[in-house]
């Protein structure tokens, strides 16, 4: 069975729905969302650590308190992070390289006014489903378990 783009979202949300996944957060595709039981520092660390023990890398950061500090302007943690590793971007080139503008698979993590801290990504399954293509589904497949533990590490 092929899933569409706009299916993707309807079946990530009944499957999570019907396994007790984390929440499902609000936007234009379904996010998993996980609370994190750390402070922001800390979520940060415990993140990058897991990211680089399950064979991954932060490739980009995006940071929101930075900029907005440069304007005079404080607001609380706000992060996008760029998710990926070679050995994937390889498989993904490979398989498609129309699917290159989708890596890397990010993560945000933001603060609450107050202090709770949340992580929440889209699925890589979610992201390159669109493309109708196995050999992405499957890297898709083993990403999404990578995330997974990542987040995990938050908890």
């Amino acid at each position: 069975m092929r899933i569409s783009r706009l299916q993707a979202p309807a079946w990530v949300l009944l499957l999570a729905l019907l396994t007790g996944a984390p929440a499902l957060a609000d936007g234009p595709l379904p996010r998993v969302s996980v609370a994190s039981r750390h402070d922001f520092a800390a979520t940060l660390v415990r993140l990058q650590d897991a990211v680089a023990s399950n064979g991954l890398g932060v490739v980009t950061k995006a940071n929101a308190q930075n900029g907005a500090r440069s304007l005079g302007v404080n607001i609380q943690g706000n992060q996008v992070w760029g998710i990926f590793g070679p050995r994937f971007a390889v498989r993904m080139l490979g398989a498609s390289v129309e699917a290159g503008i989708e890596a890397p698979v990010r993560l945000y993590i933001v603060e609450s006014p107050e202090g709770k801290v949340s992580v929440s990504y889209v699925k890589p399954s979610v992201v390159f489903a669109p493309y109708g293509n196995k050999a992405l589904d499957a890297m898709a497949r083993e990403l999404d378990s990578l995330f997974e533990r990542i987040v995990a590490a938050v908890r």
